[in-house]
Parts: structure tokens; sequence; C-alpha cells
């Protein structure tokens, strides 16, 4: 009486006994039926069509069935009331209960239930509106508001108790506010829509989530600078193609990847003005029709602005697609910053601290960066959930669809993929102990031919004839098979006579990154200047 659920199996997974019918000539199905009754009690049995008849017969739950080749569809007549849960109870629209499976399929509180607290107050203060529009009097708003009271502190808690029927964290909060207040809760949903509520839900979710990532943010920036501070006088070789470049700074080298998270960090402040946008008392689509007072709404929660109109209210997902963006470039910064390191572990220029690498299960030597291929990785995941959910959205009319109750998860993870990989970011930039020694070693004398064709430059040779000049300097260094650095001044004049003994000084890494004295160079002062905004950024956000 409670259901009933079957499979069918071939009849080569059958014992003979089972396999064979009884009625030559008439196609045979093997079904395992379990009728679900208040006793548990199970029920197996095999048969042919006819036996599915007489069954029918004897069953007041079956009310049709029908056969799809290896396929038969049984549909129950006498499902319970009340199965569709308190919104959808029996005496209203439907008839029957909800297929199981799509109670399953349909809910979204495994997960949106995240979103308790901002529900709470999105009701507590519809609430307030309701009753300023004269929709409940002051007695049935303190009523209600002390009941979305003790709702939340069961949440925060950690006791509510959700039922079945509590198809999402609105219909649980509903149902459980109804519990405690009587008939009273029922009035609270008077001209609202779960469409504007779960729109008012999320954005109050996201911009509260955008925000804490936004401190995160000051904190790896922060420890970026600092570190880079204190290992300013360390030389690296810069890399372009990942041939050997020119000589810069190790803190120069760091600071350009938190240059890439500041610009993320504004990007990420400029996007919350556009979530922060109240979509309350749009109702289902067409609007509020007892006069809810919608900037009243966002002034109690804290939104910047009401949303403009009703229609897109609550169907607009950008604020969702932006942060997926958002999270999508800022991790792609991250894995660079992930990739650059695992380089230079690997040439044993930096070493990672044992908090952030693992081992291997043969080779006992093996230390391997996973936390930085890790980082690496998760890009690529959120740049699929980005592209995915924008796929969802692009074919849906005008106004809400269910299909936007898949934002919810792409959403969740992102936010927790990107708090995860801050931390493990700072944690890693905190404890890597850079090798001065070892990342000297990876410097060679051909990165300075650029300062040896500055040189001539300075004795006013057109850069483009210094540029081939420093080139045939290069290519005697390899057919003679000795360093650029060693080439007698004679050698040198014999390819330009306007080399001069100071030429000599050119082979100094030291002087060649102190050359880079523009604003952004690799030079001390400038680095320290890159520095000190980046410490002055972080404050701000």
């Amino acid at each position: 009486d409670e259901g009933l659920a079957f499979s069918h199996r071939p009849l080569s997974s059958q014992r003979p006994e089972e396999g064979r019918s009884q009625q030559r000539g008439k196609p045979t199905t093997s079904l395992c039926l379990l009728l679900l009754r208040p006793t548990n009690r199970a029920i197996s049995f095999t048969h042919h069509t006819s036996s599915l008849e007489s069954f029918q017969k004897r069953s007041s739950s079956v009310q049709t069935y029908s056969l799809h080749g290896n396929r038969i569809i049984i549909m129950a007549s006498n499902a319970p009331s009340g199965a569709r849960g308190g919104l959808f109870g029996a005496g209203g629209r439907f008839r029957g209960g909800t297929d199981p499976i799509m109670e399953k399929f349909n809910e979204s509180l495994s997960f949106d239930k995240r979103m308790w607290a901002q529900d709470i107050r999105g009701s507590i203060a519809y609430a307030k509106a309701i009753n300023k529009a004269g929709i409940i009097t002051d007695a049935e708003a303190a009523q209600l508001i002390s009941g979305l009271e003790k709702v939340q502190s069961e949440w925060a808690a950690g006791k509510f108790l959700e039922r079945p029927g509590d198809e999402d964290i609105h219909t649980a909060n509903e149902r459980r506010l109804t519990e405690l207040v009587g008939s009273v809760g029922g009035k609270l949903h008077t001209g609202r829509s779960r469409n504007d509520q779960v729109a008012t839900d999320t954005r109050l979710w996201t911009v509260e989530a955008e925000r804490d990532i936004l401190k995160d943010m000051a904190v790896l920036l922060q420890a970026g600078a600092e570190f880079a501070e204190k290992n300013i006088d360390v030389l690296m070789a810069g890399y372009t193609h990942l041939q050997p470049a020119q000589p810069i700074r190790f803190s120069h080298w760091l600071m350009s990847h938190m240059s890439a998270l500041m610009r993320d960090a504004e990007r990420l402040r400029e996007i919350i003005p556009r979530a922060n946008r109240c979509p309350l008392g749009s109702g289902a689509l067409a609007g509020n029709a007892f006069g809810v007072d919608r900037e009243f709404l966002a002034a109690e929660l804290g939104f910047d602005a009401v949303t403009p109109n009703s229609l897109d209210s609550v169907c607009d997902r950008d604020f969702v697609v932006e942060f997926l963006m958002w999270h999508t470039l800022m991790l792609t910064h991250l894995s660079q910053f992930a990739e650059d390191l695992i380089i230079t572990n690997m040439l044993k220029g930096v070493e990672m601290d044992d908090a952030y690498a693992t081992g291997s299960s043969l080779m006992p030597q093996k230390k391997n960066p996973d936390a930085l291929e890790l980082l690496r990785g998760k890009a690529g995941i959120a740049l699929g959930k980005a592209v995915g959910f924008t796929a969802t959205l692009k074919g849906l009319p005008r106004a809400y669809n269910k299909d936007l109750q898949e934002d919810k998860i792409p959403l969740f993870e992102a936010v927790d993929t990107v708090k995860d990989c801050l931390a493990i970011a700072t944690g890693v930039i905190c404890t890597m102990r850079p090798q001065p020694k070892n990342l000297m070693k990876a410097l060679c004398p051909e990165m300075l031919a650029t300062d040896l064709a500055d040189y001539l430059v300075r004795k006013g040779v057109p850069f483009r004839e210094t540029h081939h000049i420093s080139g045939a300097c290069v290519r005697l260094a390899e057919e003679t098979d000795v360093s650029i650095d060693t080439l007698t001044l004679e050698q040198l004049q014999k390819i330009d006579s306007r080399f001069e003994e100071d030429v000599m000084k050119v082979w100094d890494y030291e002087v060649s990154v102190e050359r880079k004295s523009s604003i952004g160079g690799t030079c001390k002062a400038s680095v320290q200047k890159q520095i000190d905004d980046c410490l002055a950024f972080a404050k701000t956000l």
C-alpha cells in the first residue's frame, strides 16, 4: 500500500524452474516484485503475462500496467496522502503521490541547506515587509519572527531535524516554522514565490562568500609580499619560452604572480555590487500583488539596490556565472604559479615544505609537490563548471525554470575550491625555502647578451645594429665552445671595434638587474615599490 518497486531479470540468469513458462506459446516475463507494506514483507514471484493480469485483479494497489519490450511499468492507484510534502499535499492540484525516484531527483535540500541562514534572514525581512503592508498584524509578525529565530537556533546548534517532504531549504524552514507557531506560519509566504526566495537566498549567500574570499586573498597577498621582501636580494634566471632569458630577482618573479592575483581581487570586488541587488518581492515572475516595499526589503537585507524587472529577477543567474568565470581565471593564475614552482622545485631552486608534499608508495626517496599539482589541476575543473552552467542557461526561456536549481552545486563547489586553494597557496608560500646558490647556478652569461647590445647602444650605436653585433658574439662563443663572458677584448673588437675595455663590466648579474630601474622592473627599488603597493592593496580588501 506504500508503493511498488520491481526489477526485471533476463531469463539466462534464472534457475531452470523459474525460466520455464507453464503455458507454451505465451511470452514469459520474469519479475522480482517488492511490495512495500507496513510489514516490509517482500514477495518475489515469476509469472507470464496472464499472471500479471490476475495480479492486477487481486491487488487494489495496481491501477494499470503496460509492457514495453523487456520493461514493465506498473502504476499504483492509492499513493498515500501527503506524499508530496507540505506544499503539495492531497486535496490540491495533485491527486497522486510522487515517484520516490522523482522525489530524489527533484529535491535540493541535501545541498541548498547551506543557505539556511540566508533563507531565514530573508523570511524575517519578508515578515516585516508584509506586516508593513498591512497583510499581517503586529502580533502575527512578532510570532513569525520569534518562530523563525527558533528555527535559526536549531540550525545553528545542529539540531534541525529534516523530514520527508522537505524538498528544499525553503519548504523545510516553512514546515518547521508552522510546527512551532501553528497556522499563522502559512501567512508568511503571502505574495512570495520560491522563485524570488531562492534568488534572494543565493544572492545573499554568494555575496557573503565573495566577501570572505576577498579576506582570504588579502592574507595570500600579504604573505606573498612579505616573503618577497624577505628574499629581495636573491637572484634567479628569468625565462621566456622556457629558455634562459635575463636575470631577475626571485622577489620580482613572486610579485609577478601577486600582480595577477591583485587583478583577480579587483575583479571580484567589482562583481559584488551586481550580485548585491535584491530580487525579493518579485513573486513568481509578475511582481508582488500586495504592495510589498521592495526597497524596505533591500535595506533590511543589506542589499545595495533592488532588481529592476521582476521577470528577470527570478531567472537572472549572471552573478553565478560571473563568479564561476572569475574563479576559473583566478585558479588559472594559481595554476601558473604552481607550474612555475613545480619547475623551480625540480631544478632545486626552491624546497617545498613537507607539509605540502607527499611520498611514493614504491620509491622511498620521492618528495612530490602534490599540493602544487592539485592547484594546477583545479583550474581545468573550474573551467568545466563555468562552461557547463553557462551552457545550461543559454537555452532557457523566461522566467524561472527548474534547470536553475543546477546553479547551486557548481557555485558551492567553486567557493569551497577557491577557499581551499587560497589557503594551500598561502601555506606553500609561507613555508617554501628558496635555495640562492642553486638559483644562481641556473644563471648563465648568455643571459647578458642583451646587456652587451645595450653597452653599444649607450655609445650611440642603433639597437638594431647592436642586436646583430651581440648575436655574432654569441655565435662566436658557441663555435669556439666557450662561455660568452670569456671572450677576450681582442675577439670582441674583431666583431666590432667600438667595444672598449669597460665592456668586461657587462658580465655582472647584479649590475644587469639593477639597470632595469623603470616602474615594474626587477631592480631592488622597483621591486620594493611593488611589494609596498601590494601590502597597501591587501589592506583595502
